[in-house]
C-alpha cells in the first residue's frame, strides 16, 4: 500500500501560496538608504570661504570701466559723465598699463570690473589685485 502526503495529513491536500517576503528586501533598501545618507554628508565641505565686498548705497557717476570677456578679449574706458569709449586692448600688461595712465589722469575715478558670465573668477579676482596694487582704492564689481 502505498502512502501519500495527503493521506497522512488527514485527507486535506496541500496548497501552495504565491507570494513574495519582502521582508528581506525591506531590509537591503533601509541599509542602502542609509549608506546613501551617510556618504554625500562626508564628501560635501561644510564650511565655504567666500570673499566678502563692501556695499556701496549709489553708483559713482564717473569711473573707469575694465571689461573682461571670454577667450581673453579685455577692454577699458571711462563711464559715466566724461564718457570715454572703451577701447580693447591685447593683452594682461597692455590693459594693466592702461589702466595706470588712466588712473594718473583721473586719480579720485573708482574703478569697476566688469566680469562676464564666462569668463574667469580667477582673472577678475587677479585684475582686482592689481589695481589694489596700483594703489586704486576703489575697486568694484560692476553688475546689472
Amino acid at each position: 500500500m502505498a502512502f501519500s502526503s495527503s493521506s497522512l495529513r488527514g485527507g486535506r491536500k496541500r496548497k501552495f501560496k504565491s507570494e513574495i517576503n519582502v521582508v528581506p528586501y525591506i531590509d537591503v533598501m533601509l541599509v542602502l538608504l542609509i549608506i546613501f545618507m551617510a556618504v554625500p554628508a562626508n564628501e560635501v565641505p561644510s564650511v565655504v570661504n567666500l570673499p566678502s565686498a563692501e556695499k556701496s548705497a549709489l553708483p559713482p557717476d564717473t569711473y573707469i570701466q575694465v571689461s573682461i570677456q571670454p577667450e581673453n578679449r579685455l577692454s577699458i574706458g571711462v563711464g559715466g559723465k566724461d564718457r570715454v569709449p572703451m577701447e580693447d586692448v591685447a593683452d594682461r600688461t597692455a590693459l594693466l598699463e592702461r589702466l595706470r595712465a588712466l588712473h594718473e589722469e583721473h586719480p579720485d575715478y573708482p574703478v569697476l570690473i566688469a566680469g562676464d558670465r564666462d569668463s574667469k573668477y580667477n582673472d577678475v579676482i587677479q585684475l582686482i589685485s592689481d589695481a589694489r596694487k596700483m594703489g586704486i582704492s576703489r575697486v568694484g564689481l560692476a553688475t546689472k
